[in-house]
């Protein structure tokens, strides 16, 4: 009997208080492979826009790709919805779980545009709908059902381009909610060992360890990095103290820059978008409370703000040493106005492309003997204290200074990076398409 490739995905199963639709999709890992079905890709993690108002805790969509005999689908479709219904958690108001089952090898081309919309920008259900009828794809929807969107979009995307991997180690349940506990010299050591293959485990500005997670939810630590075989050896470098229950490895859109996209002028800028653009700084930054720096740009079609928050750390520094006249290109999502504030882009990057000469105004010399004059007011001249000599005449020097800040690309520091932000680190290193074939050994546990 031949067998069927389907693909599954998951979306919207996790709450702020508990669970997460990877640890769901690692749970699946066991069980479909103990009913017979055979991985043909590493569980997808797909991350859509981070920018949408009803986004899950990470906005991550899940799609297992698989081959089974026919007889066996029924009881596959029974257990994926089985282990939905077990673990999402149907009491949070705002979790609304979606299962879609797709039974093709290609994915077709309506659904990856589908994807790539959900990843760069907004998607609706009603077309969710339509596309799930043109294509036979099955779909179960709690609740609202939105996570069918988030299902559809993680199966429409192959990520045939650029990608990364994650290992994902989670927690016995009887540790959820309690601080993790994982040996902080391990991981130091192993980010030295795997760099530049592995990404974004410290924040280099304050020591901090990023590859453990601080919510209630079942993860571990999830470690970063270019290929399956890297992600392990470091994980394998880290000493966990406290019991693993499971782990897997996920090909991902983690640090790709997926998500931006590019528009031509600023009249383009949407709310809850991620984008590109470019403009000229129009407004001297300001700095608000809480150390935020914002500042304006603007071209010929429109002007808008820009945020770079206290937690971006270098970034908010250049941002707050930009003068009018600068020309930067901006990466980052989209803030709707509100009755307060314009229409915002909170920066994840800038890429200072062009700088504007930075002048001061400065009390001139005293011809006579070289002291510094003083002003006798607006528009009245300058005296000398030294030699009392007066210049009623002579106006403010105009002298260009040094700038603080060089031509290149600022991006914000790793503690405050989305999912989707593309580190330094892998400028260079970018997967112009995927490698499909044999998954290494051991890819998860158990």
């Amino acid at each position: 009997m031949a067998l069927q490739q389907i693909h599954i995905g998951l979306d919207d199963t996790d709450s702020p208080k508990q669970g997460c639709t990877t640890h769901i999709a690692a749970l699946l890992v066991e069980k479909l492979l103990k009913l017979g079905a055979q991985f043909i890709d590493y569980p997808n993690l797909v991350r859509l826009n981070p920018n949408v108002p009803w986004k899950t805790r990470g906005n991550g969509a899940l799609c297992l790709r698989i081959k089974c005999n026919e007889n066996i689908f029924d009881k596959i479709k029974e257990t994926v919805i089985a282990t939905v219904e077990e673990h999402a958690d149907f009491d949070y108001k705002g979790t609304d779980p979606g299962i879609v089952f797709f039974k093709r090898a290609k994915i077709p081309l309506e659904l990856q545009n589908f994807a790539r919309n959900a990843i760069t920008g907004i998607v609706n259900m009603k077309t969710a709908v339509k596309l799930l009828k043109r294509f036979k794809a099955e779909a179960l929807g709690f609740k609202g059902g939105r996570g069918i969107i988030g299902g559809l979009a993680a199966i429409g995307e192959p990520l045939k381009g650029d990608h990364t991997f994650e290992i994902i180690a989670y927690r016995s349940p009887e540790n959820y909610g309690s601080e993790r506990k994982i040996d902080k010299s391990s991981v130091i050591v192993m980010d030295k060992a795997t760099a530049p293959y592995t990404f974004n485990n410290l924040d280099p500005e304050t020591g901090r360890i990023l590859i453990t997670p601080r919510g209630p939810d079942p993860i571990l630590l999830g470690i970063r990095g270019e290929s399956p075989e890297i992600v392990k050896k470091a994980f394998e470098m880290v000493k966990p103290l406290e019991p693993v229950e499971r782990w897997v490895i996920f090909r991902t859109n983690h640090g790709t820059d997926a998500h931006l996209k590019r528009v031509k002028q600023l009249n383009q800028v949407k709310p809850y978008h991620p984008i590109v653009a470019r403009g000229t700084v129009a407004s001297n930054p300001r700095i608000i409370p809480g150390r935020h720096v914002i500042l304006s740009i603007e071209d010929e079609s429109a002007r808008v703000d820009c945020a770079a928050y206290e937690p971006t750390g270098f970034l908010r520094k250049v941002a707050s040493k930009l003068v009018v006249g600068d020309y930067v290109e901006i990466y980052g999502g989209v803030r709707c106005p509100s009755q307060n504030t314009s229409l915002t882009v909170n920066l994840e990057k800038l890429r200072l492309l062009k700088l504007a000469p930075e002048i001061v105004y400065l009390n001139p010399f005293c011809p006579k003997c070289g002291k510094r004059l003083k002003s006798m007011g607006k528009g009245k001249g300058f005296r000398c204290e030294k030699c009392n000599s007066r210049f009623p005449k002579i106006g403010k020097v105009a002298i260009k200074i040094k700038r603080e800040v060089k031509k290149g690309l600022y991006i914000t520091s790793p503690r405050s990076q989305r999912h989707l932000t593309k580190p330094f680190v892998r400028y260079g290193m970018e997967k112009r398409r995927a490698q499909f074939g044999k998954l290494i050994d051991e890819w998860h546990f158990p």
